[in-house]
């Protein structure tokens, strides 16, 4: 085909027999030599983008990796939809409730009619829509599914839907026979939800309950198909889909998840996991771009599912929150499949010159794909009219007049997953309590920690420092986490008390807070523990306070700043540490969970300090961290005790860990603690503890086992 034809420079690739630069630095990277990674302490950001850098390369190392032929893949596709499915929180599949269909208006001009339409996907679930179809066919058309990218139409504070921004290609594809639906976004609809949940509204228990905007993206699309199988004038066997932007991903959810589409055309909607995430793609997208990526995949998985239906990935070549050679690595990969299914002429890739931006010309391929794989038109085929203008005014297009009173739209991320129940129920036996014991366990492991390392590897214990100070001594040691994170603990006691015959080591898991109260109680009297380090002035009376404790017991106490905190705090800037979550989540992990398995490997640090392995461990922590410290203790022996202050009653506040509020929550955790560990929590609302307290009670488990000690609340300063 000449697309010189068009008169635009456009280069539609099958081969990818160019840039040869492009393909370098689009292909997949080495496994990482993981023993060369240097022991000393990195500084946090180095240390952090290092460990992004190893991440993204395991993860997209793995991805694709396990198919080998057409028939391991045939095999394990149905798998791989499945948690694709779930990953985008629908799994179970929600019901298919009535749609309430309703058409609102009707517009005619230049050949074509436009009806305005409202439907709902979920019971008060609404979806606004403009239909477009030829005012005169004869039979059911070829029919599109266009979903829209972030293009705002908000005339007086009034919203008139993205639909509005992307009519001129409803308008082309009804001008060329066929129908299209173009429906609106839930940010951006008519009745305007949220994208941006952890981007900019601190939703991080979107993480906990395994939602993702996305969700109700491909949800909607699924909808949309089961409403144009009503439509006489549509082609239920020649459903095509395309968008561009957040359209573009959602173009992949809906042709991955349902093989209704027959064709897909996604534009500038996706790219590879080193794009987002070490080279920052990410902060320029919202969270309606990404799945709850439980089981660790690379986007080429995506492109994958759709194989062998024909797909056109389309792009520009100066996008710069779709860079072209993340974009080229997703088509490289999609293609290997493609090709092993004997169909690689089923799928393209279309490149033209310019940014971020919504062109004519970059739609003129998808056009022809559609032509061809929906129409059969051949591949030489001359299209007569690309042009694509916008014949209609806001109004004309818009679908309600008031918004619904019933709307869910706004509060659907409270309600569009599944959640453990809110008020827990004690089970009846403690076999039921144990079999639920193990089961939640299993979830923790294969669905929120499934990012922690496969294979511990040494921990490299080191002692970096000793120093003797009014009677007492530190030691600072370093440790290796995991790969590329390599993290101190430091241990203080008497020094007339060898750490052999100390009673009690008290490991104290410190968050930023923590870390500040440790070095001006303690640290700063022990320069030598902290080279380099701009020590704050040492607070004299807590010092003393601290040094008489000691002096007056036979304890030690441990200091552990996990990854973020301390000596490998990353940044104090708040909007960078947001995206850095966000950065954690696209990888299959959350911060507090990464940092839960830090507690564990600094557990097994202190445990691997000559004389320490025999004294009675105590666990302290605070808030979010506190809650990091009760999980790691389900998943080490012999913690004596926890003293867990202020510990959130419920991961809807924090801390963040994938999918965990589907099946558990933080009282259940606690007494699945207790039943081995004594747990004391410090709180101000002692009644947010009383399932951990009935279970204590219905199984008469020692009363030492749980103490919920009622504090007042500080007072705002």
């Amino acid at each position: 085909m000449n697309f010189s034809s068009f008169g635009y420079p456009l280069l539609m690739l099958k081969h990818l027999l160019f840039l040869p630069a492009l393909l370098l630095s689009a292909a997949v990277l080495p496994a990482a030599d993981f023993k060369d990674i240097p022991t000393e302490p990195l500084p946090g950001d180095a240390m952090l983008s290092q460990y992004f850098e190893i991440e993204t390369r395991r993860l997209a190392n793995r991805s694709l990796g396990t198919v080998k032929d057409a028939a391991s893949w045939n095999i394990q596709k149905a798998n791989l939809r499945r948690q694709l499915f779930e990953m985008l929180g629908l799994q179970p599949l929600p019901a298919r409730t009535d749609l309430k269909a309703k058409i609102t208006g009707t517009t005619e001009r230049e050949g074509i009619i436009v009806e305005n339409i409202v439907f709902q996907s979920r019971p008060g679930l609404y979806v606004t829509a403009n239909y477009y179809r030829p005012k005169e066919q004869d039979g059911p058309l070829p029919t599109i599914l266009y979903v829209c990218g972030h293009g705002k139409v908000n005339i007086d504070g009034v919203s008139y839907g993205n639909k509005v921004s992307y009519q001129h290609h409803g308008t082309w594809f009804a001008k060329n026979g066929y129908t299209c639906l173009t429906i609106d976004t839930l940010q951006m609809g008519e009745i305007e939800g949220i994208h941006h949940g952890t981007y900019k509204h601190n939703r991080w228990w979107w993480n906990s309950r395994g939602y993702s905007s996305a969700g109700v993206e491909a949800w909607n699309c699924i909808r949309s198909l089961d409403y144009l199988e009503t439509r006489e004038e549509a082609d239920k066997e020649k459903f095509g889909a395309t968008g561009r932007s957040g359209g573009g991903a959602y173009t992949f959810w809906i042709s991955a998840l349902d093989e209704r589409i027959k064709v897909a055309a996604p534009v500038a909607g996706i790219t590879s996991m080193q794009n987002h995430v070490v080279d920052g793609c990410i902060e320029g997208h919202c969270d309606c771009m990404f799945m709850v990526n439980t089981y660790r995949w690379d986007f080429p998985l995506v492109s994958a599912l759709i194989a062998p239906r024909p797909q056109l990935i389309l792009n520009t070549d100066n996008d710069r929150i779709f860079p072209l050679n993340g974009v080229v690595d997703v088509y490289t990969k999609s293609r290997a499949i493609y090709k092993m299914l004997g169909v690689e002429t089923n799928l393209g890739l279309a490149i033209y010159e310019g940014p971020h931006k919504d062109t004519q010309p970059l739609r003129v391929p998808a056009f022809h794909w559609f032509e061809r794989h929906l129409k059969g038109l051949p591949l030489d085929h001359e299209m007569e009219n690309t042009a694509a203008p916008k014949i209609f005014e806001p109004a004309e297009l818009k679908v309600l007049k008031e918004i619904p009173g019933n709307e869910r739209n706004t509060v659907i991320d409270d309600y569009f997953t599944r959640r453990v129940p809110r008020t827990l129920k004690v089970p009846e036996t403690l076999t039921d309590w144990n079999a639920e014991h193990a089961l939640t366990l299993s979830r923790l492991r294969g669905k929120s920690f499934r990012g922690w390392p496969a294979n511990p590897g040494d921990l490299e214990l080191s002692l970096d420092a000793d120093q003797t100070e009014n009677k007492l001594t530190l030691s600072a040691y370093s440790f290796d986490s995991q790969a590329a994170v390599r993290l101190p603990l430091y241990v203080v006691h008497n020094a007339k008390v060898d750490p052999e015959d100390l009673d009690l080591i008290v490991l104290n898991v410190l968050d930023d807070e923590g870390w500040t109260s440790f070095m001006k109680s303690i640290g700063s009297a022990f320069p030598e523990a902290f080279p380099g380090e701009d020590l704050p002035e040492l607070d004299e009376d807590r010092f003393d306070e601290e040094r008489n404790m000691f002096l007056g017991q036979k304890w030690g106490m441990a200091y552990l700043p996990p990854r973020g905190v301390g000596p490998t705090v990353w940044t104090s800037d708040e909007r960078e540490r947001i995206h850095i979550r966000r950065r954690f989540a696209l990888l299959g992990q959350t911060l507090d969970g990464m940092r839960v398995w830090d507690i564990r490997r600094g557990i097994s640090a202190l445990r691997n300090i000559e004389g320490l392995t025999e004294p009675q461990l105590w666990i302290q922590a605070g808030d979010n961290m506190a809650g990091n410290a009760l999980y790691a203790s389900l998943f080490e022996k012999d913690i004596h005790r926890l003293d867990l202050h202020q510990l959130p009653a419920s991961h809807r506040e924090g801390p963040t860990y994938l999918n965990v509020l589907r099946y558990t929550d933080l009282p259940q955790i606690a007494a699945m603690a207790a039943q081995t560990s004594q747990i004391r929590i410090y709180t101000d609302k002692a009644k947010d503890w009383k399932y951990t307290s009935d279970v204590v009670k219905k199984f008469e488990w020692p009363e030492k086992q749980l103490q919920v000690r009622e504090i007042p609340k500080k007072k705002e300063e």
